[in-house]
């Protein structure tokens, strides 16, 4: 659900080596688009080899990666990009069906005995099937990774019952202490349930109302929140705000759950204790899934492709290497998460089905039902969204510290200096020539 990272495109074979995507090979030619660092090497790799297993045929990877959602989706949208196989994100797989932009996964091509899709938690079917009202949403799309949104946190500084209430980040306390990720509907879909919380208690609303259906009266309610909170914000970031909380920067963050997992275990390293935890109003429960575009060239091997990545051992492989949770439900996953070493035992029978309801697993990654009873699935924003941006600019337009404006204005000062100093120099070096000339 959930990485933003490199700038710009790489691409690679399974290999490793560049190919060739003409015409003449697009039979055998398999164009993966995926975030960056979301997915194991060697997963990928031998991706081939069981292709040519199964089916007898050949095919070459290019794997490209994107930063953002909006990239993806306006080169398929605009440019017409002929990607076999993407992997967006909730909201954007919920616009792309609307606007009819994907096509049904082939599942009728593969065998029965190595069809693995059903090895998807019911769990995720279910979220993802709150994306259409008109279609069957596992024909056109099969989840990857998911998680939550919480708060990632030191307990050095911050207590698990301060941060109970996503009304933390209003507490004086903790100003220039938070890092907010600068991804507006995250945030607003977590804000909107504490704006509205009282309502939500009362019977009044229900979480899955108020994340799905986005007004302008919640927009302006969230935007209130957010506004008083501004002068505890040390910054907006997609990316660097967990890296801060490894070094004792900060004393908590808005975070991904994997985010929250990585700096976990990277501050660990150094000996710098962080915590996760999920406010109680609830949160946002992501997903990031596998889809065909609609200008897919090779279909066949696509669907051949997300039915590989639905195998256990794959599942686990990709998990143990990117750090966040797969959408695969199977024994071997679960067993996989069943650690004898935590403590506490959560239940998740929600993702795993009977025999998952005391299961000692890291609840970061495997929340507890609880938990996920107060989630909702973020939904997109539709003619809603350009206010929101707006509002999220709003928000953050004026949000540069007494020391960011004292760097920005010794900035401005140094360029005017040296542009002042060049045509000082230019016009002191045309004299001299004029005098020499006279000469």
């Amino acid at each position: 659900m959930k990485k933003f990272y490199l700038f710009f495109l790489v691409a690679f074979v399974a290999t490793f080596g560049l190919v060739s995507a003409s015409a003449a090979d697009r039979a055998h030619t398999l164009k993966v688009y995926n975030w960056a660092d979301y997915i194991d090497e060697n997963v990928l790799k031998s991706f081939p080899d069981w292709y040519r297993q199964m089916t007898g045929e050949e095919v070459q990877v290019i794997y490209q990666t994107f930063d953002i959602n909006e990239s993806m989706l306006t080169e398929i949208e605009i440019g017409h990009e002929d990607y076999d196989v993407i992997c967006p994100s909730e909201y954007i797989i919920e616009r792309m069906l609307k606007n009819k932009l994907l096509q049904k996964i082939d599942k009728s091509q593969i065998p029965a005995e190595y069809q693995y899709f059903d090895n998807v938690s019911p769990f995720v079917v279910e979220k993802f099937q709150q994306m259409s009202k008109t279609e069957r949403v596992s024909d056109y799309t099969v989840g990857y990774m998911w998680g939550t949104t919480g708060f990632l946190f030191n307990p050095e500084y911050v207590s698990k019952e301060e941060l109970s209430s996503w009304g933390a980040i209003l507490n004086d306390k903790f100003e220039g202490k938070i890092f907010m990720k600068d991804a507006f509907r995250d945030v607003y879909s977590v804000i909107v349930l504490y704006a509205y919380r009282d309502e939500v208690a009362a019977g009044r609303l229900t979480r899955e109302e108020l994340v799905e259906n986005i007004t302008p009266e919640r927009i302006a309610a969230v935007e209130e929140v957010l506004t008083a909170a501004k002068h505890n914000v040390a910054g907006w970031e997609v990316d660097f705000g967990k890296e801060e909380m490894t070094k004792g920067k900060a004393w908590m963050n808005l975070s991904w759950s994997g985010d929250a997992q990585w700096a976990i275990d990277e501050a660990a390293e150094v000996g710098v204790t962080l915590d996760y935890v999920v406010p109680e109003e609830g949160s946002n429960v992501w997903f990031d899934g596998w889809c065909i575009p609609v200008y897919a060239k090779n279909v066949k091997a696509a669907s051949w492709f997300i039915n590989y990545l639905c195998i256990p051992e794959n599942a686990i492989a990709n998990m143990e290497e990117i750090g966040y949770v797969s959408s695969i439900a199977t024994p071997e996953v679960m067993e996989w998460a069943d650690d004898e070493e935590i403590d506490d035992t959560a239940d998740l029978t929600y993702f795993f089905g009977e025999g998952a309801a005391a299961v000692h697993a890291n609840q970061v990654l495997y929340p507890d039902y609880a938990v996920i009873e107060r989630c909702a699935l973020m939904h997109d924003a539709g003619e809603q969204s350009e206010e929101l941006l707006r509002m999220w600019n709003r928000v953050k337009g004026d949000n540069l510290s007494t020391t960011m404006l004292i760097v920005v204005l010794v900035v401005v000062i140094l360029i005017v200096c040296f542009v002042v100093m060049q045509f000082v120099n230019r016009r002191n070096q045309k004299k001299l020539q004029q005098r020499r000339h006279r000469r």
